[in-house]
């Protein structure tokens, strides 16, 4: 039977005996941050994922947003990955044409605004964060060499992820530190790594601006965290209610053996 716990003693102090309505709480928490988590995997899938034109997230993909894919311009790269279903094949070569002669203003008005109209503002005037394609100067800022992304976008993104997913990893270290049956420095190192991988994945855009050949540190940064933090999440959940479920509810605060 389980017994309310008190205040004066912790041995039930673990996430097999936590009262429910902790549990509840620990639960919503690791149930919606883990959404959050899967759902910027699909984000980056649908965006960076197509940067080489292919499906499925690659090391040219992370080479193309972040250094830049320099034999061609962003536009054309574009036209020839993600937004390749949206216009004809002939209308996206017309294009590609365009651009490669140095996008010229003097055919923008008399051909081309039209041709953007119809295909490209849809979304391209709309929506925030990506350029307005009814402006000359925007398209022309995009039908220059693609050089990657912006130091204005790298510190943007990187203060953003620094400190939104490092919440996120520090509340799933938290609810995961109360474990029990798993080994000191496994704890430690799994409750780390998060933070260690994340830092790592933050600094590869930034080198992989001047020397493209750390993208492979961006995969690797993204693999760590995910399975690291998976582990976490797993351990959490299956503690909690499946143990308990099955009748199997260890006695002693999870904190005690952590301490040298």
């Amino acid at each position: 039977m389980h017994t309310t716990p008190s205040t004066g003693n912790l041995s039930w102090l673990n996430l097999s005996r936590l009262p429910l309505t902790v549990k509840a709480l620990f639960t919503g928490y690791l149930m919606a941050a883990g959404l959050g988590l899967l759902m910027a995997g699909v984000q980056i899938l649908l965006t960076h994922g197509m940067a080489d034109g292919k499906p499925g997230l690659s090391v040219n993909d992370i080479i193309y947003s972040y250094y830049g894919n320099r034999s061609g311009s962003k536009l054309e790269a574009m036209l020839n990955g993600q937004m390749k279903p949206m216009a004809p094949a002939p209308v996206r070569t017309d294009i590609i044409k365009w651009v490669r002669e140095g996008a010229p203003e003097k055919d923008w008005a008399p051909h081309y605004q039209a041709v953007f109209d119809q295909y490209c503002t849809k979304c391209h005037s709309v929506l925030p964060n990506i350029p307005n394609f009814k402006d000359y100067a925007q398209v022309a800022k995009v039908a220059k060499v693609d050089e990657g992304a912006s130091f204005k976008d790298l510190t943007r993104l990187s203060h953003i992820h620094l400190f939104g997913i490092s919440f996120i990893f520090f509340f799933a270290g938290l609810i995961f530190s109360f474990a029990s049956g798993v080994p000191r420095w496994l704890k430690s190192v799994v409750i780390f790594f998060p933070f260690l991988f994340l830092v790592a994945d933050i600094a590869s855009w930034w080198l992989t601006k001047f020397y493209w050949q750390f993208a492979y540190l961006t995969l690797i940064g993204g693999i760590g965290y995910s399975l690291a933090s998976s582990f976490m999440w797993i351990i959490s959940l299956w503690q909690m209610w499946v143990w308990p479920f099955f009748g199997k509810r260890v006695d002693g605060f999870a904190w005690e053996k952590d301490t040298v």
